[in-house]
C-alpha cells in the first residue's frame, strides 16, 4: 500500500520535526538550510561532524512529500542511516552491492509503488543501465548527494563512480539537489557545484568553530612523544581521551604503556571486529578511558565527554585533523587537542605519496602501450617490466582520470587522452595537503580562526579563540614559555624597526637581515616572529607564489598598531614559546627502536621488502583466488583490482589463514574488505 503524505510548508518544519524526530528545537543553522530544501532551492552544506547534517535532507523531503534519493559512499554508513529512520517509523530501504538481486529487485517495486520515505543507493548503482531511468518514472522530491567531496578531484577519498553522478542526475531533474559534506574546503566546494551541475546552489558552510576547544602544537621529537602523553593524560581531569597514533604498530605500544596506570585500550584495523567492538563499547560505557587508534577508530563513535585527544604525529590534511580533534567535547565542556609533530613527519608522508601517487611519466608509459584493443592487464604488466605494485597503482590512477578502461574481466584498453591535467592537479593538491597541515602545525596566529579560514565559514566572526596555546599559551599542556635573552631581544627590537620602514616584508628577509647582526637559526628566528605575533606586535599573513609547477608558500610580517605604538622595551616581555626536553638519557635509542633507519620506519611503518616467488601449491591457490575475483569483479561490474590487488592475493597465498581474525592481519584487509569477502576467501583457502 503507497504512503501519501501531504506537503508541510516551510513554517511547518518545526511541528513535523518534533512530531517525526521528537526533536524541541533546531541544532544552529538547521532551520535555515532545511527551509531553503524544503521550497525547492539546490544547497551545499558544508558543516562539520556532528553538527546535524543529515537531518537538513531528511526533514525537507519528508516535507515535500515522497520519496528522498539518496546517493552514499559507504554502506556501513548507508545501513545505520536506515535503521535509524526505520526505528523512527519512517519507510527507508537501501541498494548497494551487499545485497542480493531479490531483495534489490524488491526495493525498486516499493519505490516505483511510492511506498518509500527514504531510498539509498551506492554510486555504482547509477552505472547499471536503465536504472536511472527507472528512478525517473517516479522522481524523487529531494535528491541527497551524503560525502559530496567523493565527487572532486581534490575530496581525500576520490571515487570515479562518485564523479560520474552529475552525468547521471539530468534524468531526475528539476527535483533540487542538496550535496553535503563535512570536510569541502572552498577549492572543493566549487568542483562540487561544478560537477553536480548546480550553478546556483545556495551555499552554507559554517559551524566550524569550536567555542570550547582548545588546541595545541607542540613540536617535539619522536621519542618524546609517548612520555609527553602518558604526562598529559596522568591528570584524571583529561580523560576520557582519544590517542591517534600513525601506526598499528604504535598503537599497541602506547596502549600498553598507558594500561598501566588507568584503564586504556587499543584499536586499528588489524584487530578482529568483535574485538573492536568489545573496545569500543567498553570506551562508549566509561569502562575504557583513553583509546589508542589508527584513524579507524572514530567514525561511528558519539562519546560526548571526550576531554582530550592527542595526535602523536603529523596528519595527512587539516580536514582529516579537524575531523578529529572534533570529536572532543561535544558535551560543550571545556576540551583540549594536542598536537605532537616533528619535520621528521614530513618524510613518512613522502614515503607514503610517492608509493600512491607515482611520477607521470610512468602513467604515460602505461598510456602509450595501451590500444583501442582490451588486452590482459598481466600481459600488458609484463611487457612493460613494472614491479606489480607500481603497475597496479599506476593503473588505478590512469583509470581513476579515464587514461584506462579496465574490464573486470581484467582487461585493459586505452580511455581518453587528456588524463594528464587531472593526475597532475591531484597530485599538486596531495602535496599541499601535507604543507598546509605543517604550516598549521609549525604556524602564529589562532588555531581556531586559521582552521575556521581554511574551511571558508562564510559566518565566523574571525575573533581569536583565546584558548590555544598562540592565545593562551600560559594554559598549553605541552609547551612553556621563557623571556628572551639579551641577544633575542636585540633581534625582537630589530623586526619592530625594520618593519617600521618596510611592512609586509617576508618572514626569510627579515631572517636575513636579522643575521647580519648577529648568528640566529631560522627556526629559533620563527620563534621570534612568533612570540610578537602572541604579544600581539606583528601580524602573519599567509602568501605563496608558483615556481616550476609547485606552490611556495610562506609568510609576509606586518606591524599592528599595537606594534607601531610600541615602547622599545615592550619586546623585554614577550613570551618565547620552549620545546619539550629530552630527559631520557642520551645515546639511549627509543624504546621498541634500533639505532637510526629510514624516516618511514621511525614513524612505525615498515616498507615491504621484495617477495619471493610463490610455489606450486601457493599458485594453485593463486589461481583460485584470481577465478573468484573475476567473478566478484563481473557481479560487482567494477575492474577486478578495485575487489583485492594482485599483491593482496600473494599475500593470502602464503598466510593461508584459518578465520577472519588471521585474514585481517594482511596487508589490504581491512574491516571492510573481510565483511565483503571473508567468507568467500576463506572458502577458497580452505578447499570448502
Amino acid at each position: 500500500m503507497s504512503r501519501r503524505r501531504s506537503p508541510v510548508s516551510p513554517d511547518g518544519l518545526p511541528a513535523l520535526m518534533a512530531a517525526v524526530f521528537r526533536h524541541r528545537s533546531f541544532r544552529p543553522f538547521q532551520e535555515e538550510v532545511c527551509r531553503a530544501v524544503t521550497e525547492g532551492s539546490d544547497v551545499l552544506l558544508v558543516m562539520p561532524t556532528g553538527a546535524g547534517k543529515s537531518l537538513c535532507y531528511q526533514l525537507p523531503g519528508l516535507a515535500r512529500a515522497g520519496t528522498t534519493l539518496v546517493l552514499s559512499p559507504l554502506i556501513a554508513l548507508m545501513e545505520d542511516q536506515v535503521q535509524a529512520l526505520q526505528t523512527v517509523g519512517l519507510a527507508a530501504e537501501r541498494i548497494h552491492s551487499g545485497r542480493d538481486r531479490a531483495e534489490s529487485r524488491e526495493v525498486c517495486h516499493a519505490f516505483l509503488a511510492g511506498d518509500l520515505d527514504f531510498l539509498f543507493v551506492a554510486p555504482e548503482r547509477l552505472a547499471v543501465p536503465g536504472f536511472p531511468e527507472m528512478l525517473a518514472k517516479r522522481r524523487p522530491v529531494l535528491i541527497a548527494v551524503d560525502e559530496a567531496h567523493c565527487i572532486s578531484h581534490w575530496g581525500h577519498d576520490f571515487r570515479p563512480e562518485y564523479r560520474m553522478i552529475g552525468e547521471r542526475l539530468p534524468v531526475l531533474r528539476p527535483t533540487p539537489v542538496i550535496a553535503l559534506t563535512a570536510t569541502a574546503t572552498p577549492v572543493v566546494q566549487r568542483d562540487i557545484v561544478e560537477q553536480l551541475g548546480i550553478p546556483e546552489a545556495r551555499a552554507f558552510i559554517h559551524g566550524f568553530r569550536r567555542t570550547n576547544l582548545a588546541v595545541e602544537a607542540v613540536e617535539a621529537k619522536p621519542s618524546l612523544r609517548h612520555g609527553l602523553v602518558r604526562r598529559v593524560l596522568a591528570t584524571p581531569e583529561r580523560r576520557p581521551a582519544i590517542v591517534y597514533a600513525p601506526s598499528r604498530r604504535e598503537t599497541e605500544e602506547l596502549a600498553v604503556a598507558l594500561a598501566e596506570r588507568f584503564p586504556a585500550a587499543a584499536y586499528h584495523a588489524g584487530m578482529t571486529a568483535p574485538r573492536r567492538d568489545a573496545v569500543q563499547q567498553a570506551f562508549q560505557a566509561g569502562e575504557t578511558e583513553v583509546i589508542v587508534a589508527t584513524i579507524a577508530f572514530g567514525m561511528g563513535i558519539d562519546k560526548a565527554d571526550v576531554r582530550t585527544v592527542i595526535h602523536t604525529g603529523l596528519p595527512g590534511s587539516l580536514e582529516g585533523y579537524y575531523q578529529e580533534i572534533g570529536r572532543a567535547g561535544r558535551d560543550g565542556a571545556p576540551a583540549r587537542a594536542l598536537l605532537l609533530y616533528s619535520w621528521a613527519d614530513r618524510h613518512t608522508h613522502q614515503f607514503f605519496f610517492d608509493r600512491d601517487y607515482p611520477e607521470p611519466r610512468v602513467l604515460e608509459r602505461l598510456f602509450a602501450a595501451l590500444a583501442t584493443e582490451p588486452r590482459p592487464a598481466e600481459q600488458l604488466r609484463a611487457e612493460l617490466d613494472l614491479d606489480p605494485e607500481t603497475f597496479a597503482t599506476a593503473l588505478e590512477k590512469l583509470w581513476i582520470h579515464r587514461g584506462a578502461v579496465v574490464a573486470p574481466d581484467e582487461t585493459v584498453s586505452r580511455g581518453r587522452p587528456g588524463w594528464q591535467a587531472g593526475y597532475e592537479g591531484q597530485r599538486a593538491h596531495r602535496r599541499a595537503q601535507v604543507e598546509q597541515m605543517i604550516a598549521f602545525a609549525a604556524g602564529h596566529g589562532c588555531r581556531m580562526v586559521r582552521l575556521v579560514e581554511h574551511f571558508g565559514d562564510r559566518r565566523d566572526s574571525g575573533e581569536p579563540c583565546r584558548l590555544c596555546d598562540q592565545c593562551a599559551p600560559n594554559e598549553s599542556l605541552v609547551a612553556r614559555t621563557r623571556t628572551p635573552g639579551a641577544s633575542e631581544i636585540e633581534h625582537l627590537s630589530g623586526v619592530l624597526s625594520l618593519l617600521q620602514g618596510r611592512d609586509g616584508a617576508t618572514s626569510g628577509q627579515l631572517h636575513r637581515e636579522a643575521e647580519a647582526e648577529g648568528p640566529i637559526s631560522r627556526g629559533d628566528f620563527e620563534s621570534l616572529l612568533g612570540a610578537l605575533a602572541r604579544a600581539g606586535l606583528v601580524e602573519m599573513r599567509a602568501d605563496s607564489f608558483v615556481k616550476g609547477g609547485r606552490t611556495i608558500r610562506f609568510h609576509r610580517v606586518f606591524l599592528t598598531r599595537a606594534g607601531r605604538l610600541a615602547r622599545p622595551d615592550a619586546v623585554e616581555a614577550v613570551e618565547i614559546m620552549v620545546p619539550p626536553a629530552d630527559s631520557s638519557k642520551r645515546g639511549r635509542a627509543p624504546s621498541g627502536r634500533r639505532g637510526r633507519s629510514d624516516p618511514a620506519r621511525r614513524s612505525g611503518f615498515e616498507p615491504p621488502a621484495s617477495s619471493p616467488a610463490l610455489d606450486g601449491d601457493e599458485l594453485r591457490l593463486f589461481d583460485a583466488l584470481r577465478e573468484w575475483r573475476l567473478a566478484e569483479a563481473r557481479r560487482r561490474r567494477t575492474p577486478a583490482f578495485r575487489i583485492l590487488t594482485d599483491r593482496t592475493l600473494t599475500a593470502i597465498c602464503r598466510a593461508r589463514p584459518a578465520d577472519e581474525a588471521e585474514l585481517l592481519e594482511i596487508a589490504g584487509m581491512g574491516p571492510a574488505k573481510v565483511r565483503s569477502y571473508g567468507r568467500a576467501i576463506l572458502t577458497v583457502v580452505n578447499g570448502r
